[in-house]
């Protein structure tokens, strides 16, 4: 072998980085091709879709329309939800062959890239903490003193372990 061949910026691999990569066998041209015209000028249909399901002060800009197969777009809308910054509303929309009538499929809201994510679920086992463990300790190896009883001048009682005044003595 040329180690020269194998040298980043050579003419063999700049010719290589040039060309397409060959189409995969099995995958319809459609399916990354681009989007159906008349759906992808459906904006309108798709944001009255979306509108079906949050107020209409929550949907922002139109950000994309999508192929996702033959007569199948997805149309993407800013989200202006609070607490959903980032997200998307989606309305998937599809049409029969050769019809005019655009059809809603699926409604939604993604997350996307820049979105913030919860974090994901941990079980309450793995969540404590040594410390936590060692807070609760000390509390609960404390005895719990009795409360004293209030004694009012001439009351000669007597109180007893749980704190309840007994009376004075009783006559034999």
């Amino acid at each position: 072998m040329d180690p020269q061949s194998e040298q980043p910026g050579t003419p063999v691999q700049e010719q290589a980085a040039k060309t397409p990569p060959k189409r995969k066998a099995g995958v319809p041209v459609w399916r990354t091709g681009k989007p159906d015209a008349f759906l992808a000028a459906a904006v309108d249909a798709a944001r009255t879709a979306v509108e079906s399901i949050t107020p209409a002060a929550t949907i922002g800009a139109h950000l994309a329309a999508k192929s996702e197969g033959d007569r199948l777009v997805t149309h993407l809308f800013e989200s202006r939800l609070p607490g959903y910054m980032g997200w998307q509303w989606y309305a998937v929309l599809t049409r029969n062959s050769r019809s005019k009538v655009v059809t809603v499929n699926e409604l939604g809201l993604l997350p996307s890239q820049e979105s913030i994510l919860a974090p994901e679920w941990v079980p309450w086992a793995e969540r404590v903490r040594p410390e936590d463990e060692q807070q609760q300790e000390p509390e609960q190896g404390q005895p719990e003193e009795p409360a004293a009883v209030e004694q009012e001048p001439g009351d000669e009682g007597i109180v007893d372990a749980g704190g309840q005044l007994e009376e004075e003595a009783k006559t034999s």
